[in-house]
């Protein structure tokens, strides 16, 4: 499969589960509840009250291009109740910013090689990207990037700037320089 259609594949995978969810605003976590790295909630710290959880589809990115280990990319539709109450969630694996025209994801590397940044271009025209590392929650004043998709690496940027065409992704990996 070539690099368009894996763009095009995640770019309508998030696009679909961005249009099946509502809006949705995350809470501070209770103190006695949070991970001791504060990566998130303990698991099973809260029981599931009213929530569905389903997965409509999922990529494994191992087997993509990009080549990432241990990730899925997966279109989920998540129903919670008034009232209900989600498990648990990580605060390193997260949406970093959403407007209506772009999302852009963080994660942290499960083997501490970096972070992990998808970026998609949900509008019908091209976008121009930028964004400073602390928008994107990272502690870094620079950051070396590598393509995923292109297996290539970029050189240290003390930002993440782009342009991106419409309906298109990007897949970083963004190791800390200084």
């Amino acid at each position: 499969m070539t690099i368009a259609k894996h763009t095009m594949r995640l770019g309508l995978a998030l696009a679909g589960g961005i249009a099946l969810a509502g809006s949705a605003f995350a809470g501070a976590c209770p103190a006695d509840q949070m991970r001791p790295d504060g990566s998130g909630e303990k698991v099973n710290s809260t029981p599931a009250k009213d929530v569905s959880d389903t997965v409509l589809t999922s990529i494994d990115l191992a087997k993509e291009p990009a080549a990432v280990k241990d990730r899925l990319l997966r279109l989920r539709r998540l129903e919670i109740k008034p009232g209900g109450v989600v498990p648990w969630h990580s605060h390193g694996n997260r949406p970093a910013i959403i407007t209506d025209k772009l999302v852009v994801w963080v994660a942290d590397s499960s083997k501490d090689k970096g972070t992990y940044i998808a970026v998609f271009n949900r509008g019908n025209e091209s976008a121009d990207i930028h964004y400073s590392w602390k928008e994107l929650g990272l502690t870094g004043r620079q950051y070396s990037l590598r393509d995923l998709w292109q297996q290539a690496d970029a050189d240290k940027t003390e930002s993440l700037t782009a342009k991106l065409l419409p309906h298109a992704c990007l897949l970083y990996r963004a190791t800390k320089v200084d």
